[in-house]
């Protein structure tokens, strides 16, 4: 059965979905010798892909791997980088950063921090950053001066970016103090800088902003704690909520891919 390749290459677990589509665009991935297309298919039973020259062949899937990572400032939130900045892999050893196709669940901005999801679940990671999921995500973020409570609540009630009204969103004051207030904010959807650009809406500057939690997979819990550049693997509870929150939970482990030359 034919399929697109850059779905291919996520559920095989080479890269996810928006990083096997700039490998395509680079045009590090051959079809039966032939340099592919965004849109190019490919059916895996018969047909040779080749990304970066190595050929990928079935085998059985090895083990995914789900981690949480506390991102660092000035960190990128890609696989890599044109520019040689450093990147959320590069904090990883390498037996995890090579050949494994460990990527990053959505992003945060280069100048965020925080809880920041990787493995190499391409499905998983599909759904996890569909719009249609939902997945609440919690951040502590310092603002310059002090907003008022009906700013607060048109933010929570959502507000027009881009021609569409953002969902409605929790927000509170849990700090302050002569010059900047702190609020806890609790998002259902990632668009791009959507914080930093709703308080530029309302006259603020976000000062520092940080991811705490991704629905109930907290960064610094009581038991586990991660200093900035660290990470763990998930629970098998934070897995099983991640994946029943995007209905994956009784879904059987696919058939993966490795490369090879």
């Amino acid at each position: 059965m034919s399929e697109r390749i850059q779905k291919i290459l996520s559920q095989w677990g080479v890269a996810s979905r928006r990083h096997a589509e700039e490998l395509i665009l680079q045009g590090r991935v051959r079809l039966n010798g032939t340099v592919v297309k965004l849109g190019d298919k490919a059916d895996p039973s018969r047909d040779r892909l080749e990304v970066d020259g190595k050929r990928i062949e079935p085998l059985d899937r090895p083990k995914f791997v789900y981690l949480l990572l506390n991102k660092p400032n000035d960190v990128i939130s890609t696989c890599q980088d044109q520019a040689q900045r450093k990147t959320v892999l590069d904090l990883l050893p390498p037996h995890l950063r090579e050949g494994k196709g460990i990527h990053p669940v959505g992003r945060l901005d280069r100048n965020s921090t925080g809880a920041l999801l990787l493995t190499n679940d391409g499905e998983l990671t599909l759904r996890l950053t569909h719009p249609r999921y939902h997945l609440p995500k919690t951040y502590d973020v310092w603002v310059s001066g002090h907003p008022m409570e009906k700013q607060l609540e048109q933010w929570e009630q959502g507000i027009m970016l881009d021609g569409k009204k953002t969902l409605p969103a929790k927000v509170e004051i849990v700090d302050y103090d002569r010059t900047r207030t702190c609020l806890e904010v609790t998002l259902t959807e990632g668009r791009n800088r959507q914080i930093r650009r709703i308080a530029e809406e309302f006259g603020f500057e976000v000062l520092k902003l940080h991811r705490r939690a991704i629905g109930d997979i907290k960064l610094n819990s009581p038991q586990d704690r991660l200093v900035s550049g660290q990470y763990r693997s998930l629970k098998p509870a934070e897995i099983s909520f991640l994946k029943r929150h995007v209905k994956l939970e009784h879904q059987p482990q696919k058939v993966a891919f490795r490369t090879k030359r």
